[in-house]
């Protein structure tokens, strides 16, 4: 039964953390890390999504669910990733050099609440 294929959904997904819990089909749930999800983009599970999945045992000798789909192989959906906010990014906008966090990012987002570009004509808000 480790090779085959399981069904289930997810109990719940930490996306910062990049791991969570699976609840098979008989009510067991599994630890899954983010490495063994199949998506198109940002690999992380929306809570309650089906799902498919082996199981495997750890070096730790606990259960975990490995190759982790959506139905029938497909990606899976995931929480739709958030764009604003959060840490911001490396931005080169071409003219000035290099800016940290862009507009929507640094701590907290938006013009200079934290390391975002300043506003339009001047550091004023």
């Amino acid at each position: 039964m480790e090779d085959q294929m399981q069904r289930g959904h997810c109990k719940w997904f930490d996306s910062k953390k990049g791991f969570g819990f699976i609840t098979a089909e008989d009510g067991t749930d599994l630890f899954v890390h983010q490495t063994e999800i199949k998506a198109q983009g940002f690999r992380n599970l929306a809570e309650g999504e089906s799902v498919e999945f082996r199981v495997q045992v750890g070096h730790d000798g606990k259960r975990k669910a490995v190759g982790v789909t959506g139905p029938n192989g497909s990606f899976v959906q995931g929480e739709p990733r958030r764009m604003d906010g959060g840490r911001g990014g490396y931005r080169g906008d071409g003219n000035a050099g290099p800016r940290y966090g862009g507009n929507a990012g640094g701590y907290g987002g938006g013009y200079n609440n934290g390391y975002g570009n300043p506003a339009p004509g001047g550091y004023g808000y």
